[in-house]
């Protein structure tokens, strides 16, 4: 039995090793901040702490709202620390606005969503090498301030961060508490900026990264 939890420990560490603990998609924060009006274009830049791996990480995600509910999808880059090659990583959310509404400033949104990344290869999840999906599920909670030419909107969403790596020496789950937080600055014409803070709360290590980037929202009649 000694040597079983010892050989589950050396593989556990040897993925941890490879490829460090991140948000849904690895160097980029989880945005939890509603679900938008119409069709957004955001793009991310995410500078990840020494503990996630460090490095530089680069992401499109484009959003869609159908009402109350919105889903959106990730594809990103990231260049850690080290020798270790850049990674190519897509990932999807749903998103359901339990509270708020056009005159509510206040919001409450429940999140699902999936993530996948393949480090040092093709990101089709064929062949062998290591494999890294992760599960962020959370609830935002976000406030809109209106203004007369710019609305500010700053948000937070804990949730639950589950990440599943496999190599071809076997593989580890972890369940995680995670946090985001972060801010909106929207123009009227669609065009705004915005910034966020991740952080995961592991045992003993603490992976986070800060992300900042711009997006364009273009308002759809019947969205």
């Amino acid at each position: 039995m000694r040597l079983i939890a010892r050989a589950a420990g050396i593989v556990a560490a040897a993925i941890a090793a490879a490829f460090p603990a991140a948000a849904q998609v690895p160097g980029l924060p989880v945005y939890n901040q509603g679900v938008p009006r119409g069709i957004g274009v955001y793009g991310d830049v995410g500078f990840p702490n020494d503990v996630a791996g460090g490095g530089t990480a680069y992401g499109v995600t484009g959003r869609v709202g159908f009402g109350a509910f919105g889903v959106t999808a990730i594809l990103s880059s990231y260049d850690p620390d080290g020798p270790a090659g850049s990674a190519v990583s897509a990932g999807a959310t749903g998103n359901l606005r339990v509270f708020g509404g056009p005159l509510v400033p206040l919001s409450v949104t429940l999140q699902g969503g999936v993530g996948y990344a393949k480090p040092d290869d093709s990101l089709l999840p064929t062949g062998s090498g290591i494999k890294e999906w992760r599960f962020p599920v959370g609830v935002g909670f976000a406030l809109t301030i209106p203004n007369p030419a710019l609305a500010i909107k700053p948000w937070i969403a804990p949730r639950l961060d589950i990440l599943k790596t496999t190599q071809p020496a076997g593989s580890a789950t972890q369940t995680n508490f995670a946090l985001s937080a972060g801010i909106e600055l929207n123009l009227l014409n669609g065009f705004g900026v915005h910034a966020a803070y991740d952080r995961v709360f592991g045992d003993g290590s603490d992976p986070s990264t800060f992300g900042v980037g711009a997006h364009f929202v273009f308002r759809v009649p019947g969205l």
